[in-house]
């Protein structure tokens, strides 16, 4: 029997390392594009879709359990399915564009979307970000797609029947669809979009099947066209139908373009050509791990693995790729800002008040070249429709506040990204900090701005302290960034100034952001925990910390470290308590820190997530590590449910991939990092320029969580921040880690990291 006993364990110890090295040789089989899908208008548990693509595709695809034009596609508690989406949507707020479904359905031609729905179980239901399966009950049809960039593969296991169909649905607001039985083809266009306006704006689709139609029509609105087989309406949509045997697999190719139905074609050949399913399938799952692979975790439970991979699925979608190769292979795209067709890159589907904080950190570290090309989109987006996006989805949005350009383009540069027009850029930094533009473009308010030093309160200009203290960062980012490229004396002067705006909101009464009238006084009466009124999406506590560039400075005007740290500390001891007048009702990013159990911390929108990090300039990193820790355990799930708000296009992700690894950019647009605690006992990082980053913590556990001694190639490191510079010449860092507070380490003057006040003599 201990014979027989010590063999299975063997095995069981065998079997579990071939488990690790698949794991770690196969990161894509961790993530789960289910997480942060069981989600609702009132209360995001991320709002996300599961997402099948390739990394920043052109195109996307979802099961669409919602109808058409709800911007909530697919929701995990919904029990049918009304079709399989093409999407371009970045988030449900921002809606789609670029939409059609396709939907199989069995025993009569039913083409309305809940005529055509069926019943469908997450235990028949296999959802990867290359593959996506699922079982139709209502129609005893498997459905199944993998993707390319511009292009998809679907194949449908159908019944034994005489009357098995495919529907497209080309979407109302404009369509156009038209049957090709002899070449089994059938073409159209979509010119449905959420957010405008977008000048001669189609989605072109050309689509392709294996098997002959046995029968085929169009159809408009809800009536069926017996015998035409092109029509354009405000609804447009096509049935084509076959004779199956039991278990006989359909398979469809279809290619999309923005440019027209010869691109479409030539893209769906280029991306297709002659593979098959699963070749198509084998391709998109490299190109996953690649992505993937450039990080490799060990000592994590299978939980975190899942977490981690799932989140930086997540950071590998947007912005996404809104150019095309034509036949001479030259970028090409449809510009959404004057409806022509012009050459270069171009990107959309990204809001900057959300990703310049760690999504674009995250590229320039990572995937710098792909981060080139989004920089060459942003000159193209500039000189096509004279700003620079703040909300792109896919042409200006007006959504949000501030004028974060500034940050993402600076950050770039600042970070050795080259071979695009960044004279151009800095110029279109320069236009937008000094006009105001359409569709949240530029700056609202920038002529009180300039002149006051803020945007006041009694001016009918909303969210004013928001856009004030984002204007000061913005305005640090292109002095750093004017700086690098050798601009004048005067000009630097100046935005180094209004950087510095951010002292104009600070009261010290309270020792917070607080909002100012035109004459200079604050306005009364002043309640912190309002949310919305001067602020975004959050109140003075989330805000008063947005001063990113000179935290120093922040000390200074909160009178010293400790009663810094002590309104840090509030913000975790207060109770969860809101004033929610200005909206009149709950919005859900306030239910969401309403619950949460931490406080006044509302991790689930993007103005307070760097916050965490302060500890570290004021000589307690210690705090920082705990609650870092903490945030990652409760607030990050591989699950349905598994984020704490909006996910918000990689950036909520992002805060946990940079902070699993052991630090964050607190301050983008200058070359540190600011340190956390790792999460796991070994990361390896895979660099672009090939060199590796090894961070080792073999004590690390959610009892050691705690930094007592660090190394970094080899020497003592007791900074609390790490340079950008000095990681990607490779690194190894080590961390000793232990179940106490290191309260001497990182205390020093000299440990913390960067502020403008006290580093930029």
């Amino acid at each position: 029997m201990k014979k027989i006993a010590r063999y299975a364990l063997l095995l069981l110890a065998g079997g579990f390392s071939l488990l690790l090295h698949a794991q770690k040789n196969d990161p894509a089989e961790l993530v789960n594009p289910l997480m942060g899908t069981q989600s609702k208008p009132s209360l995001s548990n991320g709002n996300t879709y599961p997402a099948v693509g390739v990394p920043w595709g052109m195109n996307l695809w979802s099961a669409q359990t919602g109808k058409m034009g709800d911007g909530w596609m697919y929701t995990y508690d919904a029990d049918k399915i009304r079709g399989f989406k093409q999407t371009h949507q970045p988030s449900p707020w921002m809606n789609d564009y670029g939409q059609i479904s396709i939907m199989p359905v069995t025993g009569k031609m039913a083409f309305d979307q809940d005529a055509r729905a069926s019943w469908f179980s997450h235990k028949a239901e296999v959802s990867k970000p290359y593959y996506y399966s699922v079982y139709l009950a209502d129609h005893d049809v498997t459905t199944e797609l993998t993707p390319t960039e511009r292009a998809a593969q679907f194949r449908f296991t159908f019944p034994k029947t005489d009357s098995s169909f495919v529907v497209i649905d080309a979407f109302d607001k404009g369509s156009y669809i038209k049957i090709i039985p002899a070449e089994k083809k059938i073409i159209g266009y979509s010119t449905k979009h959420a957010r405008g306006p977008l000048p001669d704006f189609k989605n072109y689709f050309v689509i392709y099947f294996d098997k002959p139609f046995a029968n085929m029509h169009t159809w408009e609105d809800n009536k069926l066209n017996a015998s035409a087989l092109e029509i354009t309406s405000d609804h447009s949509g096509a049935i084509v139908g076959f004779k199956t045997a039991k278990g006989e697999k359909v398979h469809m190719k279809i290619g999309t373009s923005f440019i027209s139905f010869e691109q479409a074609e030539l893209n769906l050949k280029r991306e297709l050509a002659a593979d098959g399913f699963e070749q198509t399938m084998a391709k998109a799952k490299k190109a996953w791990n690649d992505r993937l692979g450039r990080v490799e975790i060990e000592g994590a439970s299978i939980d975190q693995q899942r977490t981690f991979y799932s989140a930086m699925y997540r950071t590998l979608f947007f912005p996404q790729k809104m150019y095309e190769l034509d036949a001479a292979n030259q970028v090409v795209h449809y510009s959404p800002h004057n409806g022509k067709i012009v050459s270069g890159y171009r990107f959309a589907g990204t809001g900057f008040w959300d990703t310049f904080r760690a999504l674009y950190p995250f590229l320039n570290f990572l995937y710098p070249s792909i981060n080139k090309e989004m920089q060459a989109g942003l000159v193209n987006d500039y000189k096509e429709g004279g700003w620079l996006p703040e909300w792109s989805s896919p042409g200006y949005s007006d959504v949000m506040v501030g004028n974060n350009s500034a940050s993402v383009v600076s950050d770039a540069y600042l970070k050795g990204l080259r071979g695009y027009d960044i004279n151009t850029l800095y110029e279109a930094l320069l236009h937008g900090a000094n006009n105001e533009g359409p569709r949240a473009t530029g700056r609202r308010g920038v002529t009180y701005y300039n002149e006051l030093g803020y945007v006041p309160y009694d001016v009918k200009i909303n969210e004013n302290a928001a856009r004030t203290l984002e204007y000061a960062y913005d305005d640090f980012t292109i002095y750093q960034l004017g700086k690098a490229l050798g601009r004048p004396k005067a000009e630097l002067d100046l935005y180094k100034k209004r950087s510095q705006n951010y002292k104009n909101l600070f009261d010290p009464e309270h020792n917070l952001m607080r909002g100012k009238n035109k004459d200079g006084k604050f306005q009364s009466p002043f309640n912190p925990y309002k949310w919305g009124d001067a602020f975004t999406e959050g109140n003075s506590w989330h805000y008063s910390w947005s001063v990113f560039h000179d935290i120093q400075g922040l000390i200074d005007l909160m009178g010293g470290k400790s009663n810094f740290v002590k309104q840090l500390d509030n913000v975790f001891s207060l109770p969860p308590v809101f004033d929610d007048s200005y909206y009149g009702g709950v919005i859900h990013e306030i239910r969401e820190m309403q619950i949460a159990n931490m406080g006044q911390y509302a991790h689930g929108n993007q103005p307070i997530q760097h916050m965490i990090y302060l500890y570290n300039y004021a000589g307690t990193p210690w705090k920082a590590q705990y609650w870092v820790r903490e945030t990652m355990n409760r607030m990050y799930k591989p699950t349905p449910d598994g984020y704490c708000g909006d996910e918000d296009n990689g950036q909520t992700s992002a805060w946990y991939v940079f902070s699993a690894l052991g630090f964050y950019p607190v301050t983008p647009g200058v070359d540190q990092y600011v340190v956390g605690a790792p999460l796991f006992k070994k990361a390896t990082v895979h660099l672009e320029n090939g060199k590796k980053i090894v961070i080792n913590a073999p004590a690390n556990s959610d009892k050691n969580r705690y930094v007592q001694s660090a190394t970094f190639n080899g020497q003592a490191y007791t900074k609390n921040w790490l340079s950008f510079s000095m990681l990607q010449r490779g690194a190894v860092i080590n961390f000793n880690m232990g179940a106490q507070p290191n309260k001497a380490r990182g205390t020093a003057d000299t440990d913390v990291p960067f502020s403008m006040s006290r580093d930029d003599k």
